[in-house]
């Protein structure tokens, strides 16, 4: 988990997760066994993913490795998973490359699919304007190539009107923004991690640029983008939500609001009920927890990827009503539906059915 590094904004998903283990164990663990969650940092860097992996599995002989975060840190440590046969569960990353039961079959993500994103991203476009002309901030790496994937794939024979990309290591994307303004773009697509997205957001609007903005799921948090960015810069952006805003009124009441805030309360700081990271944290390790109980006396590493991938309609607190977890064989995309919402300047907006 990113406890440090550039997207050390997520690390909040990995405490929130430790501390998720530690209230099922504070009740008496899960069939009667106490769960022990080793959380190391990687700093967002794949080297140190390797090594820590590796750590973990040969020397401290974990069951399985879950919830870590990214999509090149995970990529890197795939094939020495699953020819260990060591269960690769629940990635925090919609990467299409985790979706892939032929071929890595004790890998699974637990995102939906960025390229699913970047589709319903082009339908809206389309429907919303004539002649788009759309310009794309990605990520050089296989979460923002996704988007471009799914974008070309639904905009057809239709070109980009401008395309830029950045490095995890570069200190600022202002240039790139510039370029793509440049170009003539009228819609922006940012699929880009928080700290980069909100300097995209705040240099598009400080530019005067009056393109519709889309965002990644994985940047749309008011703590982590927008304040950073400027609530008033960030108004109006786009994005697509799977899961509950804890800050909406509408869902006061509801079930895993309720178990959230009660979790906030006993276990996290009042900071961390409104962030989008713990609150994937604690689905996340939910999720975790259900395929636990399923697994029944049988531990082994092979029953736990079995039950990995048989969910059948499994609705952990926080997902939005509509959307449940389902797994099979051949089905590595736990989570497939998406709603729009649009940012009003102080809270998110949702838009239509879940697609």
């Amino acid at each position: 988990m990113p406890y440090s590094g550039p997207a050390s904004a997520f690390g909040v998903m990995g405490r929130s997760e430790i501390a998720y283990f530690k209230m099922l164990n504070d009740r008496g663990g899960i069939n009667g066994r106490r769960i022990e969650l080793l959380s190391l940092d990687d700093a967002y860097s794949p080297p140190k993913t390797v090594e820590h992996v590796r750590r973990l599995v040969e020397q401290e002989a974990v069951s399985a490795i879950f919830g870590s975060l990214g999509t090149a840190t995970n990529l890197a440590v795939r094939q020495y998973l699953n020819g260990n046969r060591t269960p690769q569960l629940f990635i925090a990353s919609g990467a299409s490359a985790f979706a892939d039961p032929g071929h890595y079959p004790w890998t699974l993500a637990m995102l939906p699919n960025y390229q699913n994103e970047a589709r319903l991203f082009a339908r809206r476009i389309l429907a919303t304007k004539s002649a788009p002309r759309i310009g794309v901030l990605y990520q050089n790496d296989g979460f923002g190539k996704d988007y471009l994937i799914g974008l070309r794939d639904a905009l057809g024979e239709r070109q980009l009107a401008g395309v830029a990309s950045y490095e995890v290591s570069a200190s600022t994307v202002d240039s790139e923004v510039i370029a793509l303004q440049a170009s003539g773009a009228d819609v922006f697509v940012i699929a880009a991690t928080p700290k980069f997205a909100a300097q995209a957001i705040r240099k598009s609007a400080d530019l005067g640029w009056d393109a519709d903005r889309y965002l990644s799921y994985a940047s749309a948090s008011i703590a982590a983008t927008f304040r950073p960015a400027g609530l008033d810069r960030s108004r109006d952006v786009l994005s697509t939500a799977f899961a509950i805003d804890p800050t909406d009124p509408a869902y006061a009441d509801d079930p895993g609001v309720i178990a959230w805030r009660q979790f906030v309360s006993d276990y996290m700081s009042p900071a961390e009920f409104s962030d989008p990271s713990a609150a994937t944290g604690f689905y996340a390790a939910a999720t975790m927890a259900h395929v636990l109980r399923q697994c029944g006396e049988d531990v082994s590493k092979e029953n736990i990827l079995r039950q990995a991938a048989s969910i059948r309609d499994f609705h952990p607190p926080l997902l939005l009503p509509g959307v449940d977890i389902n797994t099979s064989a051949i089905n590595y995309s736990p989570i497939l539906g998406l709603k729009f919402r649009r940012f009003d300047g102080k809270m998110w907006e949702l838009i239509g059915e879940v697609l």
